[in-house]
């Protein structure tokens, strides 16, 4: 096949290169902000105490958005797409599969996101109109107006999107939204007293590595994501300080939000419903239901590009259009709210995944772009040892956590076992 049709395996010109640092923090802490995440950040209490979610929250933090933003320097630096990048360690004949179970997580991903826009919105319904937030034509309707709006976005440009509305509109709205939350919540813990809740021990169920697992899940599932982004980017350095500073921001405060709310609330409660119940709630929360819209997006787009590369004939719109209904069907039909388990199983398939590629081509190596049929066998068959690991560990030293270990197994075994460039004869 003739890759210079396929823009996913293609790199980017450099006209198309046109992202800042600053259009990368935008894009990075506006996708890492979301219901989503501090959903995810609720189910570290009571598990595990305040003070190891604190610790968790920001370790986890600063690893899994560095590796975001590393991975983001090689999509710079090569000038290709995630799938590109599968295609030139993997091989091009076997890449097909890893960029198969990235649509089928992204489309995952996509289902999740409207669900959490269809749940926020019904409860927000509820609150000023008195509308049953359970009632199936409730739950249709508001899914189906966000599967339009998401699927409009959908036939316009994404450099546009992320320079013209994300960075100018959308992140100031969400800072402000955050803050707002921040100060009621942390009003409510100065009443309750901080003693208590800072030294609030664990209820077990879970080890500090194993939050670690839980807080890196959410970087790490934009790992598939991030080359398709930073390709566009005018600088490595730029790329890799705006991903890393954007991500990790967002991601530490959204989980520790999340830890704030289940904190001080009663058990049980509604983290939707405690947001609505806020000062100023209603409009903090449809707010942040707006910069939920561009995650959905993000998933889409990426989708789009990386069906495109296995079949170019059809064009990044139209396969944009086709995942966005495609997911809303899914949003509706499907029950979409067990979200622990799908997010430490994708764990499990891309950090051994990246984590090859990472040790491949992190520190300069060959990133020629490989042509014509072709499979690797050495990273496939390392690829393959890294889920057997994590998995591994899961179930045998599941108090150890996986992530992280099987990381930098993985990278250093890509990095090991990279090949090494041939001098020429002078």
């Amino acid at each position: 096949m003739d890759n210079t049709s396929n823009q996913a395996l293609t790199p980017v010109s450099p006209d198309q290169r046109v992202f800042n640092g600053l259009s990368h923090a935008s894009l990075w802490f506006s996708l890492g902000v979301g219901l989503l995440v501090m959903q995810v950040g609720a189910y570290l209490v009571p598990a595990v105490g305040t003070q190891d979610a604190v610790w968790a929250i920001l370790l986890g933090s600063l690893l899994g958005a560095g590796l975001l933003a590393w991975t983001a320097r090689i999509g710079c630096d090569t000038g290709l797409s995630s799938a590109g990048l599968m295609h030139t360690v993997y091989g091009p004949s076997f890449a097909r599969l890893p960029v198969l179970l990235n649509i089928l997580q992204l489309v995952g991903w996509t289902a999740f996101e409207l669900v959490i826009m269809r749940d926020g919105t019904a409860a927000i319904l509820q609150q000023t109109w008195g509308l049953d937030p359970a009632a199936p034509t409730t739950l249709a309707i508001t899914t189906v107006l966000w599967g339009a709006v998401l699927a409009a976005l959908m036939a316009g440009s994404m450099l546009g999107l992320v320079r013209g509305f994300i960075s100018r509109w959308g992140l100031p709205l969400v800072v402000l939204s955050l803050l707002w939350l921040s100060w009621h919540f942390v009003g409510v813990a100065q009443a309750k007293g901080w003693a208590s809740i800072w030294n609030r021990p664990g209820a077990g169920g879970m080890s500090p590595l194993n939050a670690l697992d839980l807080v890196m899940a959410m970087p790490v599932s934009w790992l598939p994501l991030v080359a398709d982004y930073a390709r566009h980017g005018r600088s490595a350095r730029s790329t890799l300080g705006g991903t890393w500073l954007g991500y990790a921001l967002a991601n530490v405060w959204c989980y520790a939000l999340g830890v704030l709310v289940a904190s001080v609330v009663e058990p049980g409660t509604d983290l939707v419903g405690a947001l609505l119940l806020a000062q100023g709630g209603l409009l903090a929360l449809g707010l942040i239901l707006l910069d939920e819209l561009d995650n959905a997006y993000g998933d889409v787009y990426s989708g789009a590009l990386s069906a495109h590369s296995l079949r170019p004939q059809t064009t990044l719109k139209r396969y944009g259009l086709w995942g966005a209904v495609l997911c809303t069907v899914l949003a509706i039909a499907l029950p979409m709210h067990s979200l622990e388990p799908f997010l430490l199983l994708l764990s499990s398939v891309f950090v051994p995944l990246y984590g090859v590629i990472i040790g491949r081509l992190g520190w300069g190596g060959d990133t020629s772009h490989t042509k014509g049929a072709g499979v690797n066998t050495g990273t496939i068959l390392l690829w393959l040892a890294g889920i057997g690991l994590y998995h591994a560990l899961a179930n045998w030293a599941p108090s150890w956590g996986s992530a992280l270990p099987t990381l930098v197994v993985t990278l250093l075994a890509g990095y090991l076992t990279r090949p090494v460039p041939q001098l020429k004869a002078l």
